[in-house]
């Protein structure tokens, strides 16, 4: 009973919680304006003979809201690569050869700059948790990663794969339960993302290949995180208050992302945005009951920029104020989605947003907030978030 007892008290105790401590976020130097991809596109894989399908790929296109995309692959390598320009051409073997080097490569960016922000040395890192949906190998990324970093080898490490864009969600779930667990544990939590695993040419008969390459932008995100804090060498950024996972039953359909000899093949069912507007509410409620709270326009929001209809929906749905998405949208239109990656760059675009307005807190002037995303399952990732007073970072 004393123990339960000890354990219900540091679970009450927010010194003992969670804090995000650290934030980074990096791309690759190329990149490709949405209004100019079709004809990118198109002339990469050498389908210019195909005029309706570029004519398609233009609404979807102007449909998205994304403004730029940041690509690894440039027109110049895709000139040696006609296996990845031909559509649904056996290719694994290429994209493998990329990704395995490629993805811990960016992730050591973003790492880099979470520690920076952080502002500790490398030896106080305990774990790593790493998160992609490609490059699958072994040993993985992550020790690739611990390698790049010259960390100690007693580091202990986490590699997740395949999570796509709940990754982000799931991540920072597994990041808290190992900071609260492990005193004095620092955890450099990272996802990285290349779209190197499913661009791939089209024709007439897969035309819905369309959609994914519109949307998918490459990135890579990464936080540090860890409990008690010594907050005179340490800031925390965010406090995780709650972390929870909701797979939305009979919902398989909307997200499929299948591992062939042609790379990955996302399908994504227009189902997918009522999907997660019509359950978002219930994962709300789950989150932040304990803490009093259901109105969730006095929460500040750090949501998944899936795409459009997801974010218009969701705020449709919970009837939510303009300005609590912009973080979000602001994001799909710089980058696009970068499935797990993503939401992480929506939370340091958070945090910079609240310096900018002057906002009381890192939250833009609210103190509890959610972090969700969505992936494969259907499942939503719900992370609630309390935000730190700015005046505290000074």
């Amino acid at each position: 009973m004393e123990q339960i007892e000890i354990a219900q008290q540091r679970h009450s105790d927010s010194r003992h919680r969670a804090m995000i401590l650290g934030i980074g976020t990096a791309n690759p130097p190329n990149y490709v304006y949405q209004a100019d991809y079709p004809d990118f596109y198109f002339r990469v894989t050498k389908n210019e003979h195909l005029p309706d399908l570029k004519e398609k790929m233009k609404r979807i296109c102007e449909k998205t809201c994304i403004k730029k995309r940041h690509m690894y692959l440039t027109e110049e390598m895709l000139e040696g690569m006609p296996n990845l320009c031909a559509c649904l051409a056996p290719s694994m073997d290429t994209r493998q050869e990329i990704l395995v080097e490629e993805i811990p490569k960016l992730a050591k960016e973003a790492a880099l700059k979470a520690i920076n922000d952080w502002g500790q040395p490398l030896s106080e890192i305990t774990h790593v948790v790493f998160g992609t949906t490609s490059g699958l190998d072994m040993p993985g990324a992550d020790l690739r990663l611990v390698e790049l970093l010259n960390l100690d080898h007693s580091v202990q490490r986490y590699m997740l794969y395949h999570q796509a864009c709940a990754g982000g969600g799931c991540i920072l779930r597994l990041a808290k339960d190992i900071a609260e667990n492990n005193p004095g544990a620092r955890v450099l939590a990272v996802c990285s993302e290349l779209t190197v695993c499913i661009f791939s040419g089209t024709c007439h008969t897969h035309s819905d290949l369309l959609v994914s390459q519109a949307l998918f932008g490459d990135g890579a995100s990464a936080l540090i995180v860890g409990s008690n804090p010594d907050r005179s060498i340490e800031r925390p950024i965010f406090e995780v208050v709650g972390a929870f996972q909701h797979t939305i039953p009979n919902s398989r359909e909307a997200v499929e992302i299948h591992s062939r000899e042609a790379g990955l093949i996302v399908n994504l069912a227009k189902t997918l945005p009522g999907h997660v507007s019509n359950n978002i509410e219930k994962c709300l409620v789950d989150a932040f009951t304990p803490h009093g709270i259901n109105d969730w326009n006095s929460l500040f929001w750090v949501a998944h920029p899936g795409g459009r209809a997801v974010l218009d929906l969701i705020e449709s749905k919970l009837n939510l104020k303009k300005e609590k998405l912009l973080a979000s949208r602001h994001v799909l239109s710089e980058y696009g989605n970068m499935a797990s990656a993503c939401v992480f760059f929506v939370l340091d675009e958070m945090r910079k947003r609240s310096f900018k307005e002057e906002k009381a807190t890192t939250g833009e002037g609210c103190e509890y907030g959610v972090l969700c995303g969505f992936g494969p399952g259907l499942t939503i990732e719900t992370i609630a978030l309390r935000s730190v007073s700015i005046g505290s970072l000074n």
